[in-house]
């Protein structure tokens, strides 16, 4: 932002709008913040290789299906591992996610695909009793440790330079985003983003694309399926241009 208004300056100077840059004042007084990555994988067939890798797991089933939702839903780990039974309807097949759970303090919906609903089923045959989706091993009275998922990770082979569960956000945003299928608007909703702007918030649809979001979040779970099975999948932008 400094460079931006820099920019903006040095055109006011040489139009007689203003006589200094004053974003020079601020070298070096602004701190460069530390940006976390997160390792993803995001080429399709190595995606294809994790999904199998995953439903070969051979622990607990109930970590086995918390990463086979994970890739599914794509929301974070924290989220997925504090889900209590209460917030889901599987009639209407939607995961109601309150506000006090979320990273920036409002509700969230989360369509379910169909493959969604039948690992939730799975799982309320050995968990629906309690309180929670995922509880911990050792008391079902809290939810699944933070650290369970990555730890799964690292059992089939996976290094934290590879994947971690935060990644499966950056795997289905990448790949979601070059369908070139769905809105961003769409995807970034589905991802609970905050939008910065309050402007543009404000103007956002009501329903805030749920449609787009039901129709994308099924075709997604199909995507998976077909990376999973290893089937040729043809590259996303190469099958937007034979389409055109």
């Amino acid at each position: 932002m400094r460079t931006v208004a820099g920019m903006v300056f040095r055109y006011a100077i040489a139009t007689g709008r203003a006589t200094r840059d004053i974003s020079l004042d601020l070298r070096g007084a602004l701190i460069t913040p530390n940006v976390q990555h997160r390792p993803a994988i995001t080429e399709p067939k190595k995606v294809g290789a994790l999904l199998r890798a995953i439903d070969g797991y051979a622990g607990q089933p109930t970590t086995r299906m918390a990463l086979q939702l994970s890739a599914l839903l794509f929301v974070r780990p924290g989220e997925t591992r504090r889900a209590r039974w209460r917030e889901f309807d599987l009639g209407a097949a939607v995961w109601n996610i309150p506000a006090e759970t979320m990273k920036m303090d409002r509700p969230h919906r989360v369509p379910l695909a169909r493959q969604s609903v039948g690992i939730i089923r799975q799982l309320e045959k050995i968990t629906g009793e309690g309180e929670f989706l995922l509880p911990a091993i050792t008391s079902v009275r809290r939810p699944m440790s933070e650290n369970t998922l990555n730890a799964a990770l690292r059992r089939l082979g996976y290094s934290k330079e590879e994947v971690t569960a935060q990644g499966f956000r950056t795997t289905a945003s990448t790949l979601l985003n070059e369908m070139g299928r769905w809105s961003p608007d769409a995807i970034e909703r589905q991802l609970a983003h905050q939008e910065e702007e309050d402007v543009r918030r404000a103007y956002k649809h009501p329903a805030e694309f749920w449609a787009e979001r039901v129709e994308m979040m099924q075709a997604w779970a199909d995507y998976l399926d077909q990376l999973r099975s290893g089937a040729d999948v043809i590259p996303l932008a190469a099958a937007r241009l034979s389409r055109g």
